[in-house]
């Protein structure tokens, strides 16, 4: 239980100000997805979409993440990873808004893809400075990290809602919330978000193939991470469909599931320290599909609340688990953990059109239940690919 903490020791020199930016940026890009998570559903409506449709719209938001994170890898040894992390806060900050005034299905897609690519890149950089001030940091603070974001996305979820009860109505739903992020990341950019990295570590190259370690640890990101974003973007299109309850009702349940999440990140150093990594990413993969079938199985109000709470506590640290022992399988920290989260997001991003392409075919309900056998499967093979990435 002891090997999380053991390649660290004390340091009086830790970037304070640094890392409260980056928490800074975590906590505005995930209010920014709990915003438009609660969005779907009424731009879904608004547009007249399908299920395939919507998940086509959806697809090319995972397009341009995909083509944008090798890409975003190469501006931290160009500008410095904090420069560029303010960078690409400030074009996601003015993407965010735009699927609102799409006025059919082509110009939604556009602007998904658009907005696609500035998440999936900010997504890559933020976690690449994170990386570097936890090395600095000479702690396990990673956990941290995705605490805030998972704060963001349950304060993004219920600001949502709250505006639709008072009747905002779609473009007011995403834009009041992206002025409070861009606010946020005004603030953070000119408090601390520089490069805190060596010369050495920014004339690396952004992007190397992964080791086969690191491939095994990428594979178990890239399904939590699936699951993660299918949740955020069907989970109210689910429950609206049904309950047949209006769309604050239905986005109680990724409410639950950001709330859990961000609750079990903020001890999440703390229990991996207590019980060990691999146990957390074990029984972790148990509670995750519990809570799936729940839902699944018995769709209520109520079930749903602790469906997807469960879901959340279950998920809550298994990828900051990945992400240690990712950065502890290479020689340079930053490198696996970058590997880790590309293939992460990648996850994050395919998930939601996955589930809408297999909704169109099968239905929703059945499409779903790829979720729950992805966090079975994180639960017969996480523990071992999280101890071999410790020994490593």
């Amino acid at each position: 239980m002891s090997q999380v903490s053991t390649p660290f020791t004390a340091s009086a020199g830790r970037p304070v100000k640094e890392r409260v930016a980056t928490l800074g940026v975590f906590l505005a890009n995930g209010f920014g997805i709990g915003a438009w998570a609660v969005e779907v559903p009424r731009i879904k409506e608004n547009l007249a979409l399908g299920d395939t449709s919507l998940g086509l719209a959806l697809f090319a938001f995972a397009l341009g993440a995909i083509v944008a994170m090798p890409l975003a890898g190469q501006l931290a040894p160009r500008f410095g990873s904090g420069r560029s992390t303010a960078l690409l806060g400030v074009i996601f900050v003015i993407m965010l808004p735009m699927p609102a005034y799409a006025p059919n299905l082509a110009t939604l897609c556009a602007a998904l893809l658009v907005l696609g690519a500035a998440n999936g890149a900010l997504d890559v950089s933020m976690n690449g400075h994170a990386s570097t001030i936890e090395t600095q940091w000479q702690a396990p603070i990673m956990s941290s990290f995705h605490a805030a974001w998972s704060v963001g996305g349950l304060l993004g979820a219920a600001a949502g809602a709250m505006l639709q009860r008072n009747g905002v109505g779609v473009a007011g739903g995403l834009f009041l919330p992206d002025a409070f992020i861009a606010l946020l990341i005004v603030a953070v950019a000119l408090l601390a978000l520089r490069g805190v990295a060596s010369k050495t570590t920014l004339s690396s190259s952004g992007f190397v193939l992964p080791s086969g370690n690191v491939m095994k640890l990428a594979m178990l990101a890239f399904l939590c991470m699936l699951v993660e974003g299918a949740v955020a973007d069907w989970s109210a299109v689910y429950l609206r469909s049904v309950l047949h309850r209006e769309a604050s009702v239905a986005a109680v349940g990724y409410s639950a599931f950001a709330f859990s999440m961000a609750a079990c990140r903020i001890v999440g150093d703390v229990s991996v320290r207590r019980f060990g990594s691999a146990q957390v990413v074990v029984l972790g993969g148990v509670i995750a599909a519990a809570g799936l079938a729940l839902v699944l199985g018995w769709p209520t109000v109520s079930t749903a609340c602790v469906g997807f709470a469960m879901v959340g506590v279950g998920l809550a640290n298994i990828v900051p688990v990945i992400f240690s022992a990712a950065g502890r399988t290479t020689g340079t920290p930053a490198v696996g953990v970058s590997m880790a989260a590309t293939a992460g997001y990648a996850g994050f991003l395919i998930g939601p059109p996955l589930i809408g392409f297999g909704a169109g075919l099968f239905g929703l309900r059945i499409a779903l239940y790829v979720l729950v056998t992805a966090t079975l499967v994180v639960c017969v093979v996480g523990g071992r690919a999280v101890r071999s990435g410790q020994a490593a």
